[in-house]
């Protein structure tokens, strides 16, 4: 019989076996306000009984709602490799990895749908420029009725070192206007985890907003490259585990082929990344101590 979510979400030969789609389909892609059950197991011919959808767990539910894995940056080859762009690029090292395709443009995103392991997930490059990155990612969270927990936001840094990874439950935008705008179409909700790419502080006294828009030297590109790695890792427990050993697998400095203390330092330095000191978002979610005009300087980016 033909399989919707093999439609819906089309996956590699690698991926795993047809019935975790299955049943992914038969929950979260019901078009009716009740779904069907079988009993008599046994029975060759077994009798269809009406089951309201409402019987069904809210924690079953949500496990069969797809993960929507977002990253962000500005279209067009002007932008195409800068600091600003590292969360585009992570999206599409995901998607290359796990053979998902990116080539429907949906909802203001460059869009694609497979899975991870068994688990489904939408890939979501939005389209709109940065400052606008809500009005994509809003919408398809509101057409499937993703819960802010499955939605992962993965976008650029210079609070945290160099391809440094910091992934995090939730928070404020921290001057970032991509985050902030995905909070405003989110109806103010900050409660959705984000994997925050370090691209380091501007030299000197550069204009932040000029930095971000610098493309990455060779010795940068290859740095970068080796922890998008860490970053795939890390996206695949997240979804397939669960939030808090992605954390510890990505915050504490084990990640792959960066042992324990690799960096001299056990994690990262007291706030870098405001997590041991209040930052202007004011529960020390945002950005250290001190960084406060760094982020003023970029926000009409």
């Amino acid at each position: 019989m033909y399989n919707i979510s093999t439609a819906l979400f089309p996956r590699s030969s690698s991926a795993a076996a047809i019935g975790g789609r299955r049943l992914f389909s038969e929950t979260f892609f019901s078009t009716s306000s009740s779904h069907w059950r079988y009993t008599n197991k046994n029975s060759l011919f077994r009798r269809r009984i009406l089951k309201p959808m409402a019987s069904i767990t809210t924690d079953a539910e949500e496990k069969q709602k797809p993960w929507l894995l977002v990253g962000l940056g500005n279209p067009g080859k002007r932008y195409s490799g800068t600091r600003h762009n590292v969360g585009f690029e992570l999206v599409d090292f995901i998607a290359e990895a796990e053979g998902i395709a990116m080539s429907t443009v949906s909802f203001k995103s460059s869009f694609g749908k497979g899975f991870i392991g068994d688990i489904p997930v939408m890939l979501a490059k939005p389209q709109t420029f940065m400052n606008a990155s809500g009005e994509s990612v809003g919408a398809i969270v509101s057409y499937y009725k993703i819960p802010l927990n499955q939605v992962l936001v993965m976008f650029d840094d210079m609070d945290l070192p160099f391809a440094k990874l910091r992934l995090l439950p939730k928070g404020g935008h921290g001057g970032h206007n991509g985050m902030r705008s995905i909070i405003n179409h989110l109806k103010g909700s900050r409660d959705f985890p984000r994997l925050k790419i370090g691209i380091g502080r501007p030299p000197g006294k550069m204009d932040p907003a000029s930095y971000v828009l610098r493309p990455f030297n060779r010795e940068e590109r290859e740095e970068l490259d080796f922890k998008f790695q860490n970053g795939l890792e890390a996206v695949r427990i997240l979804v397939q585990d669960n939030f808090d050993k992605s954390a510890t697998f990505v915050n504490s400095g084990t990640e792959l082929g960066d042992g324990p203390g690799a960096n001299g330092l056990p994690g990262d330095r007291p706030g870098v990344d405001g997590l041991c000191a209040g930052g202007p978002e004011g529960e020390g979610l945002g950005a250290g101590p001190g960084l406060g005009s760094l982020r003023t300087r970029m926000s009409t980016f």
